[in-house]
């Protein structure tokens, strides 16, 4: 029993030990928030791939439409983030966002673990609203940092895309009040 105890101190000791930073890790807010534009540039180009798989997959009406009309939206996104570097005098640089492959990952999974139809797409909405409270709470945060920083530029373009994210949400959940969900039973 005594053994245990120390193993456990020493579990206990690890996961609330300090993480020592990376060498290039942001010092400053300003560097916080170019590295989160990165992660956000690589999330939107990443999306844009995926989302003409989704839309193929899915069978209802509009849901397809609603991921085209989100993808043209998301190309926008993309050129949006560029102009906040461009207001930084940064060349846009994208850094892979593991978040957004990791929901990317679990929507391409959930697409394989379904029947096509009312179920797959009950779970490309679940997927899809996944992504978007992930962009909602990247831009909601990034145009944060913009305000307090003063790219006012910036802050206008990424509180148009929020905008954008949370109408995007709001049609995914209505989408799937119509029916969708009760078809999927």
């Amino acid at each position: 029993m005594p053994t245990k105890k120390v193993t456990s101190k020493k579990t206990a000791l690890k996961k609330t030990a300090k993480i020592p930073a990376k060498k290039d890790a942001a010092k400053d807010l300003s560097s916080l928030f170019e590295d989160g534009l990165k992660d956000l540039y690589w999330a939107e180009k990443a999306l844009v791939k995926a989302l003409p798989k989704m839309q193929k997959n899915a069978s209802d009406t509009k849901l397809k439409k609603a991921i085209g009309d989100h993808l043209e939206q998301t190309k926008n996104h993309v050129s949006r983030l560029e102009t906040c570097f461009s207001e930084l005098g940064k060349k846009p640089q994208a850094k892979k966002c593991d978040a957004m492959q990791g929901l990317l990952d679990e929507g391409k999974s959930i697409m394989e673990e379904t029947q096509a139809g009312s179920v797959r797409d009950a779970g490309i909405i679940a997927a899809s609203q996944k992504v978007e409270h992930y962009e909602i709470a990247s831009y909601g945060t990034l145009a944060a940092f913009a305000k307090v920083l003063g790219h006012k530029s910036a802050l206008q373009q990424l509180l148009k895309t929020l905008t954008e994210e949370k109408k995007c949400d709001e049609l995914l959940t209505g989408i799937a009040d119509t029916n969708l969900n009760t078809k999927a039973i």
